[in-house]
């Protein structure tokens, strides 16, 4: 059966097993072997994360969160009041308007976050890769299983053709022996005479005989 598995992985690929890539050779070896391919590609991709990635996936997760936004506004409302009227009125504001060191540590937050935002972006894009590959992988073995379905359905389709013909042929030279040794009888029976008729029954002596 192997060798009719190889044989249609030929026809799927149109090349030999050799020349495939290794993501697809791993396919059709598991095929053969009967493995199981699929895995929670998800899990596998969290546990291989280091602690500067984990860092970052949280980092962009709290960025982009209503969180974020609620504190960040906070924090900007509450230094603008606080150097424009609270602080203002006394004298003593730290960053008056057009608020100069708030726009730094803006800028420099921002060129912070960026930064790590795309690297988690990065990750997420590596991890569509992964996922859509595990799901390529998973496809083609579900084909290649399939197709052996077919290959099965069909020999055993060939199988029973083969059957059916071989019981017509022992039904048709059971019957021309059938007949051949009733052909004997038929022509023995052709060939006989037919029987001859009865003869008549003679008068008796004192009967008179007949008038004309």
């Amino acid at each position: 059966m192997a060798n009719t598995l190889l044989d249609v992985t030929r026809r799927v690929f149109r090349r030999g097993i050799d020349s495939l890539p290794a993501s697809e050779r791993d396919v059709v070896q598991r095929f053969l072997e009967r493995g199981r391919i699929s895995r929670d590609t998800t899990q596998a991709f969290l546990d291989e994360r280091t602690f500067g990635q984990r860092v970052a996936d949280r980092v962009a997760s709290f960025g982009g969160s209503w969180t974020f936004i609620g504190l960040f506004a906070t924090v900007l409302v509450s230094w603008v009041v606080l150097n424009s009227f609270v602080l203002a009125r006394r004298g003593d504001a730290f960053d008056p308007y057009p608020y100069i060191l708030l726009n730094l540590f803006l800028s420099m937050l921002a060129a912070l976050q960026a930064p790590i935002i795309m690297m988690s972006q990065n990750r997420q894009a590596a991890r569509d890769r992964l996922e859509a590959t595990h799901d390529y992988e998973v496809n083609l073995k579900a084909e290649l299983e399939i197709l052996g379905l077919h290959e099965k359905l069909d020999q055993l389709r060939e199988a029973q053709w083969r059957e059916l013909v071989a019981m017509q042929q022992e039904q048709i030279r059971l019957l021309t022996q059938l007949l051949e040794a009733r052909a004997p009888d038929v022509r023995s029976d052709a060939v006989s005479p037919p029987p001859a008729p009865a003869a008549p029954d003679e008068p008796s002596s004192g009967a008179p005989p007949p008038t004309a």
